[in-house]
């Protein structure tokens, strides 16, 4: 392999690591060892919308990988109710526990066998990893009492005398639990080696910030940022409009304690000014779409109702004073607030008058609709303050920039959330962004860059670049968003339900279309006879005969409906994709219940393979990592040639 770099500059420095042909040599049989492995299993996530428990146990579950394993070891040696158990220990080990050490007559006993059979089923999703890479997987302790189990042979008596012994002692020391949470952590940590968040982390769901914190102690993960991870994105860098939507949706779904308890963010102002202002109004329409009567009672439906509406009307003029400010948006159609006519109750769009829902605005000025009232100002800067300066939202939307880009090429896989703008012919759809008239690849690399640039200067950064978030949030153009419209005040104030719908860009039905698929893949340099586009965004409505396979198997549609205000429509609760050395693997994922059920049933989420694409066994040679191993095997050979020759002294 050719070398890239100032060779004998770098071999120097290299030395320094590797200070004699011996180590050099090791490493060296080290790594070619390595490229022999198998492939690690990646899996592909999207559209979690903050449904934090179906999402963990997805996570615990390896994706259905740790039940499979539980089944290849003991599917015909132990009842099912066993498995299930076994299964349900290793997801949840300290409730399980919990649970069992009060049913359980002989506990040691019971210690025992368990013991065996998790480091069982430790070995075999351990087999495709070097020792040391398990070694360092241990984060929770008993890393030499775990190695010595999974790499102490018993074929002969003595050995099998000193595995035994290690078992019986960690039972006799009391520390049995503590193993079997280290082991169960070990299992899971070891069943997924890479997962991808194909986008959206944020809105509908109750509690995105739990998803956040499990993200973040993931051991490797990238994102590609979503459309609702942008307008969180652009909330928490300051723009007005995005801390207005953000805030809408979370009272929309009845979220707002995402806000105020995942956040920090003081809602109070904004609750203070919606109980007077429109104490008068009934706001129906803006009831939450998602309430549990047996919480809540009809007073606090009413309450998020006003505040629903009071920064629903916020957000309209906030918007409309961003399309004003920059008329190269070119979304002046969505400036409807100046089209309506309380009086006669319509508002006038495209030319044609539609019959209002409501004409109770007590905020709007008719001859400056898009004046904030003192009051209303009040409650924005208290809200753009509160987003600027929580911590913790600060902390997760850092972790997202830091993982995260627009797409990403893995392993020859494109991963991007939603769409690249194309015309009815099938080309990538010509574009000014920034001055420069973009398409494709270049279009999508400029967009990565600007929202890049949006958070390195986000302490001294300018009006302009921060409201390119909120324009990638709602323009026809974004690769986030992919619809003529979005169509918000028409589903809140036009009466005629068939101006609320919004028509998808043509890249949503043109990659049904293998040389669509093929073009796309191409463009961003892939070879489209291995490499696969993996996309989320739009639910497949798997119950009304959506296929999430497109283009011949060249595109996977992984978004399933996560959230379940979703899952009436689509009729499932989203895909899990995974990559293993074998191929690639499309399974349908069930409602799931509860962890709490999980738990005290024994349930899993129940999944359907929709399809399995099988390869030629990988190795780890052919992936991304491989090609970087190869790169430092090119490098320490060359070194080695250094030492042999006498060019670079050896340090023995």
């Amino acid at each position: 392999m050719e070398l890239s770099y100032d060779k004998n500059k770098y071999l120097k420095l290299l030395s320094k690591e590797y200070q004699n042909v011996y180590e050099v040599c090791e490493e060296i049989i080290n790594l070619q060892a390595i490229l022999n492995l198998p492939k690690g299993t990646e899996m592909f996530l999207s559209d979690i919308h903050g449904e934090y428990e179906p999402f963990v146990h997805i996570l615990n579950n390896g994706g259905g990988i740790i039940k499979n394993k539980i089944e290849e070891i003991y599917g015909k040696t132990l009842p099912k109710a066993d498995r299930d158990s076994l299964a349900t220990l290793i997801y949840y080990p300290e409730e399980k526990l919990s649970i069992i050490k009060k049913e359980t007559l002989d506990l040691n006993e019971w210690y025992l066998i368990t013991l065996y059979r998790l480091i069982e089923i430790t070995k075999k999703v351990s087999s495709k990893y070097t020792r040391s890479k398990v070694r360092k997987a241990i984060t929770t302790g008993f890393k030499y009492v775990i190695d010595e189990l999974l790499n102490s042979p018993k074929e002969s008596e003595d050995k099998e005398k000193y595995y035994n012994a290690i078992i019986k002692t960690i039972i006799n020391l009391n520390q049995a639990d503590a193993f079997i949470i280290a082991i169960s952590d070990l299992i899971k940590r070891l069943a997924i080696d890479h997962l991808h968040v194909v986008g959206d982390i944020f809105d509908r769901g109750p509690h995105p910030e739990l998803v956040m914190k499990k993200l973040k102690a993931f051991h490797s993960i990238d994102f590609q940022w979503g459309n609702h991870d942008i307008l969180w994105m652009g909330a928490t860098s300051g723009n007005q409009a995005s801390i207005a939507t953000v805030v809408r949706i979370c009272a929309r779904y009845n979220n707002l304690s995402i806000l105020e308890l995942g956040y920090g963010i003081n809602t109070r102002p904004l609750s203070t000014f919606a109980m007077e202002t429109y104490k008068d109004d009934a706001c129906e329409g803006f009831y939450p779409k998602i309430f549990d009567e047996t919480k809540y009672d009809d007073t606090d439906k009413i309450n998020i109702a006003k505040i629903h509406k009071a920064i629903t009307i916020i957000q309209f003029k906030l918007e409309g004073q961003m399309i004003k400010r920059h008329p190269e948006y070119h979304l002046d159609n969505r400036l409807l607030l100046d089209k309506m006519n309380l009086k006669k109750g319509y508002v006038r769009i495209d030319g044609k008058d539609y019959e209002l829902t409501t004409t109770s605005f007590p905020t709007i000025d008719e001859k400056d609709p898009y004046k904030l009232t003192l009051e209303e100002q009040e409650v924005v800067e208290r809200l753009v303050e509160s987003f600027k300066n929580s911590p913790a939202l600060n902390e997760d939307i850092d972790f997202l920039y830091n993982k995260g880009e627009l797409y990403t090429i893995f392993n020859n896989n494109l991963l991007f959330h939603a769409c690249i703008p194309m015309d009815k012919d099938g080309n990538f759809k010509e574009l000014e962004f920034l001055g420069k008239i973009v398409s494709g690849k270049e279009y999508l690399d400029l967009v990565n860059n600007a929202i890049n640039k949006v958070w390195s200067n986000k302490k001294k950064i300018s009006q302009e670049c921060l409201d390119i978030m909120w324009y990638l949030w709602i323009s026809p153009d974004s690769p986030f968003f992919g619809k003529d419209k979005m169509a918000t005040f028409e589903s809140y104030f036009v009466k005629d339900k068939a101006m609320s719908k919004e028509t998808k860009n043509p890249y949503f039905y043109l990659t049904q279309e293998e040389s669509i698929c093929i073009k796309i893949l191409n463009e961003f340099g892939l070879n489209s006879d291995t490499s696969h586009i993996v996309n989320g965004h739009m639910p497949v409505k798997a119950k009304d005969g959506e296929d999430p396979i497109r283009g011949n198997g060249k595109m996977l549609v992984i978004d399933g409906g996560f959230a379940k205000s979703y899952q009436k429509a689509t009729g499932n609760a989203g895909y899990i994709l995974t990559y293993n050395s074998n191929g690639l693997i499309l399974s349908q994922n069930k409602p799931f219940e509860s962890i709490d059920v999980a738990i005290k049933e024994e349930k899993d989420i129940i999944t359907e393979i929709v399809v399995k694409e099988n390869v030629e066994k990988k190795t780890v040679g052919d992936t991304d990592t491989g090609l970087k191993l190869k790169e430092e095997i090119a490098a320490l050979t060359e070194l080695l040639l250094a030492y042999e020759s006498g060019e670079i002294k050896q340090k023995v």
